[in-house]
């Protein structure tokens, strides 16, 4: 199935996974990559060494097309993606930030930049600043996914945008495909899906918890790292969005991370506290659950870890390989396709 979307960004299938931190790891980008989709580093917990590693596997495991998230907002987001561009990755997915530096580099050497939007106005803002596709993430979706549902967010953002669109939140199916593809998307990012295959890192212990779970077992708040996500409703999950972190606790927090990343302590606690409060509490916000993701992802821990997961988790009953689910997915597209083409008959 050829769209906008493999034609721009070189790939065979209108299917992507996304840069999901602690889950994008290099063997599932390049599994995604080796049958036919676009594969999509996580670059958050990594520093810039890591980074570069990480990239240099994939490189290893597949040599076809693949990208890198870059969350601009997050500490080393920058330098991490600096990384990137001196690697030459094919595709840098930028979010929650201005991406234009980002945009002149990897053009000059033939690379694609992929804009993460929830907003018509982010779309419009994106389209100006150069990028070749957008990744619309609609409110179904794990983690910062958009205040719209996917069936308005989509149509909404083609009518103000030319781009190729890759629409994220509740798809993990072909009739999923076909429904963003009606919508005016040109592909689908498959989170929560592609989290329950074969080659995914995530923990046994949690690929169970996914599968057991209702498309209603989730929560949604800003409580948890500071921007509204949405999460698999446990226990834990509940504590940690019952109310958001004050600021003393934000300056703990947040030297901890200053500690780990080799800032000066003092200054980032402190000099947060007294000058830029909202910041230093985003920090702590997100240091203290990239940990919390990490434990449910890595460990299977659930009475300390959250798991992040998008509604479509009511929708999974099985653990396939990637290339297996790719397969499927085309097929059932290819059904439903036909079904409705009886129908118009």
């Amino acid at each position: 199935m050829q769209t906008r979307f493999t034609e721009t960004f070189g790939v065979r299938l209108p299917l992507a996974c996304p840069g999901m931190s602690y889950i994008a790891t290099p063997e599932l980008v390049a599994a995604t990559a080796n049958a036919g989709g676009l594969g999509i580093l996580a670059s958050g917990p990594l520093n810039p060494t890591q980074t570069r590693a990480a990239i240099r596997r994939i490189r290893e495991l597949t040599d076809k097309p693949f990208g890198i998230g870059c969350t601009l907002m997050m500490p080393g987001a920058r330098e991490n993606c600096e990384v990137a561009l001196e690697e030459q990755v094919p595709v840098i997915n930028f979010s929650l930030g201005k991406g234009d530096w980002i945009v002149e580099r990897a053009h000059a050497y033939g690379g694609k930049v992929l804009a993460t939007v929830v907003t018509e106005k982010h779309a419009i803002s994106a389209e100006k600043a150069g990028v070749d596709g957008l990744l619309v993430t609609g409110h179904e979706a794990a983690a910062h996914g958009g205040e719209v549902t996917s069936l308005v967010l989509i149509p909404a953002i083609r009518k103000v945008s030319s781009l190729p669109i890759i629409a994220a939140g509740g798809f993990g199916s072909g009739a999923g495909l076909l429904a963003a593809l009606a919508l005016g998307a040109d592909a689908v990012a498959m989170g929560s899906r592609l989290a329950m295959t074969r080659e995914s890192p995530v923990h046994e212990r949690s690929k169970e918890m996914i599968r057991q779970r209702s498309v209603a077992d989730t929560l949604y708040s800003r409580n948890f790292d500071g921007l509204w996500c949405r999460m698999m409703d446990t226990p834990t999950a509940r504590a940690a969005t019952r109310k958001p972190m004050n600021l003393l606790a934000a300056a703990w927090k947040a030297s901890a991370i200053a500690r780990k990343l080799g800032m000066p302590v003092w200054k980032v606690a402190v000099g947060g506290m007294l000058q830029k409060p909202q910041e230093l509490r985003q920090l702590a916000l997100f240091g203290a659950a990239t940990e919390s993701i990490r434990l449910a992802i890595e460990e299977g821990d659930h009475q300390h870890g959250v798991q992040l997961i998008g509604q479509v988790q009511g929708l999974i009953d099985d653990v396939p390989s990637v290339q297996q689910l790719f397969e499927r997915i085309m097929q059932e597209a290819g059904h439903g396709l036909s079904r409705l083409q009886q129908l118009q008959a």
